[in-house]
């Protein structure tokens, strides 16, 4: 781990050392105001997504998250590849939309596997100001593959439509500390309806359908509009441990958070091909110490229907 986050931080330092300037504060939803006491802590996180992580935020009630995400290819490539940038490993187009303040819905498109997606967050405790010390989320996707049979990424065929249906469920609990400091916590389960049977030849464990993985993000704000995000997820597979026929990695990812008006962009550093939860929780491969870090970005823009 040290040799991975010593690269990691010489990395991101490399790749972001500039300064934004913003145009105009965000929305009212964003503000970091606490007005009292009793009053919910606000802008835990500025945006629904960390950068692979889901946040703690939901869409606010009758507003449209539109999100463009993108996933270049390996930095470590070199020039031919321009480091990457000639390589879209992923884009995903998605939509969430507010039907409360606490409860969201959203739609999507992924490129990897041909994902389409639904979801849907809710928020059922908000922190509040010496009350309640934490907000925690529950987060549920169901995706499903559009893609041939022929030409499916991870499996040779899906014989039923059943096949082609993953499942991924987050319980979420952060805490904002300050104006500065946000964490969260993302205990997490992914069910996969068909895998291939195949066995970990080091250690004997074979694969599952159920896979469980702990997550970690947090937030730190270093100027009035740009921020340093982060999160990080624990694979708990055997299967996975120590597989030298088949490495995986967790999936790890740092970037640099920008506030511009009614957007939030961000830029970013990950070793996850994929973008979408069912897609990078199971599947991640490359490594950080090997140079599987790529370069990518989430624009999310907020319209109030």
């Amino acid at each position: 781990m040290t040799k991975r986050n010593s690269l990691l931080a010489t990395a991101i330092f490399l790749l972001f050392s500039f300064s934004v300037f913003g145009q105009d504060d965000l929305m009212d939803m964003l503000n970091d105001e606490v007005p009292d006491e009793a009053a919910e802590v606000m802008a835990t996180f500025k945006a629904i997504k960390i950068i692979n992580a889901q946040s703690i935020e939901t869409t606010k009630k009758n507003n449209l998250d539109f999100r463009i995400t993108h996933r270049f290819g390996n930095i470590g490539g070199g020039g031919h590849t321009l480091f990457g940038l000639d390589q879209a490993q992923d884009v995903r187009l998605s939509f969430d939309y507010g039907l409360t303040d606490n409860l969201s819905i959203g739609i999507g498109r992924s490129k990897v596997q041909e994902h389409v997606d639904g979801s849907i967050k809710f928020a059922f405790l908000k922190q509040k100001k010496d009350h309640m010390p934490i907000t925690a989320v529950i987060y549920s996707d169901m995706a499903i593959s559009a893609q041939k049979s022929d030409t499916v990424s991870y499996s040779p065929y899906y014989e039923e439509f059943g096949h082609r249906i993953t499942y991924v469920t987050h319980l979420i609990v952060a805490r904002k500390f300050n104006k500065s400091i946000s964490v969260e916590i993302l205990p997490t389960w992914v069910h996969r309806n068909k895998i291939d049977y195949a066995v970990n030849a080091d250690n004997g464990a074979e694969e599952q359908n159920d896979i469980f993985a702990l997550g970690f993000g947090a937030r730190v704000k270093i100027t009035k509009r740009m921020a340093i995000v982060a999160d990080y997820f624990l694979i708990m597979s055997d299967f996975r441990k120590d597989n030298s026929a088949n490495s995986f990695a967790d999936p790890l990812a740092i970037g640099i958070e920008i506030e511009t008006g009614g957007h939030v962009f961000h830029i970013n550093l990950t070793n996850a091909s994929g973008i979408l939860e069912n897609n990078y929780l199971p599947y991640t491969q490359d490594s950080w110490s090997d140079g599987g870090y790529k370069l990518g970005f989430n624009i999310s823009r907020v319209f109030d229907l």
